[in-house]
């Protein structure tokens, strides 16, 4: 096991030498001896000792007091004062050192012992701090975000290289400036810690930025106590979020569009159905509101009911307008209207499952209807809305082979079948929202 290495720095030639033989018998190795402090500090950047026995009284300019300070602050050797002085001059000068131990002449072996294992410990101690100190150092120094220390009075005690870059203040001018001034921004007091902020911040010389922004408090054991501010520049994710934002209502606008040229198209072919899918998409959307299905899903709605009968392009137009009654070869050709507007959707890449809404927007809750005979939950939400909506605007307005029903009629036809046709829930809030708005959820708008 490697031995404690000491070195002794001590003017008279047999005190020196009596300490030499105390450390040897202690189990300790004495490296050298030095008689002024000018030595001692030569000495030991060449020896590295782990501990220097120190007169303060030397030879030459420089005292033990003096070399002392170099030797902890320059390569962190711990000094042990050995002196015959105690004046209050003296041990005044040597307590603003923060000596490892102090020892007055003359001394036994036990002290001396008891004096150099508290100091070994002290000076250990001291390293782990300080290693731990380099660590954190290195670590935030490296870190790809802005990070400022403050102390318990909100004033600058580190920043890394990120966040130098990023205020334009180098640490050395910001250390024990207050945040606003070297951000220049609102009071950070106002703040609610530990959570994210998005702050405008400016810099030293440089244009403001957007940030977003993070103050976390700390206490330590010790009593210390500041906080940590944690921020980044998102000004060029907030360019891409609103390049997204009007990239994204370019394609609502033009997908809008398209929706409304297929419907117009629609409804020129059967002018008797002129505003019907406008009218269902409108009720659909308030029943979809009253359940309280997301905004995204309200607006797939909308446009599933905009476009719910595209698949009539492909029917006949004397069969559409027909004013009687339909033979079973053209009521069969009607109800493929579903399944040929789910060909034509399908293509389509829209945010919402359009094409199976349209395909399904005839389905009935007891699995009577078509194309597909689906029940209950089987069938989406959305085309369990639609069928309600479709059901109430078609028989209250005219058709070719019969005159309109009364709304009250359309009412009472969703009531007497909800739960056998119509989904049960769906059907009562269509009717909360007719009874609220006494049926005018069909004229908003037109």
């Amino acid at each position: 096991m490697r031995k404690t290495r000491i070195m002794i720095a001590e003017d008279e030639g047999l005190v020196a030498r009596d300490m030499e033989l105390m450390i040897k018998s202690l189990g300790f190795e004495a490296i050298a001896v030095v008689s002024s402090g000018e030595e001692a500090l030569t000495q030991a950047v060449d020896l590295k000792p782990d501990l220097i026995l120190m007169d303060i009284v030397l030879k030459g300019a420089v005292d033990g007091i003096e070399a002392s300070l170099i030797l902890w602050e320059k390569h962190h050797i711990p000094v042990i004062y050995v002196t015959a002085y105690a004046d209050d001059a003296i041990l005044k000068r040597a307590r603003m050192t923060d000596p490892f131990g102090y020892i007055l002449k003359p001394f036994d072996e036990r002290e001396l012992k008891i004096s150099i294992e508290i100091a070994l410990f002290k000076a250990a101690m001291e390293k782990k701090l300080r290693d731990r100190e380099e660590w954190l150092s290195a670590l935030l120094k490296n870190v790809k975000e802005a990070v400022i220390a403050l102390d318990a009075n909100g004033r600058v005690t580190f920043m890394n290289p990120f966040a130098e870059k990023l205020v334009g203040w180098g640490q050395a001018e910001a250390l024990d400036k207050t945040l606003a001034e070297i951000l220049r921004t609102a009071d950070f007091q106002d703040q609610e810690p530990d959570k994210l902020h998005e702050v405008v911040l400016y810099s030293k010389n440089g244009p403001p930025f957007q940030a977003e922004m993070q103050r976390s408090s700390f206490h330590l054991e010790d009593s210390t106590h500041g906080s940590i501010v944690v921020f980044r520049d998102i000004s060029e994710r907030k360019r891409s979020e609103e390049e997204i934002r009007q990239s994204w209502s370019k394609l609502r606008q033009a997908l809008e569009g398209a929706i409304r040229a297929i419907a117009t198209t629609i409804e020129i072919k059967d002018q008797y159905t002129a505003g019907h899918q406008r009218r269902v998409s409108k009720l659909s959307c308030a029943i979809a509101r009253e359940m309280g299905l997301p905004v995204s899903q309200q607006e797939g709605i909308k446009v599933a009911g905009d476009i719910h009968d595209i698949g009539k392009i492909y029917v006949p137009t004397e069969i559409l307008s027909k004013p009687g009654e339909l033979s079973p070869m053209e009521f069969a050709i009607i109800k493929m209207h579903p399944q040929l507007g789910h060909d034509i959707l399908k293509k389509i890449e829209f945010p919402w499952p359009i094409a199976q809404i349209v395909l399904q927007h005839h389905e009935r809750f007891n699995g009577s209807g078509y194309p597909a005979g689906l029940k209950n939950d089987d069938i989406l939400v959305e085309a369990r809305i639609i069928s309600v909506s479709d059901t109430v605007e078609a028989m209250s307005s005219h058709r070719p082979y019969r005159p309109s029903l009364s709304l009250e009629e359309a009412m009472n036809e969703v009531d007497r079948n909800k739960g056998r046709l119509y989904d049960p829930h769906v059907a009562e809030l269509c009717l909360k929202v007719l009874r609220q708005k006494n049926g005018t959820v069909f004229q908003e708008g037109d």
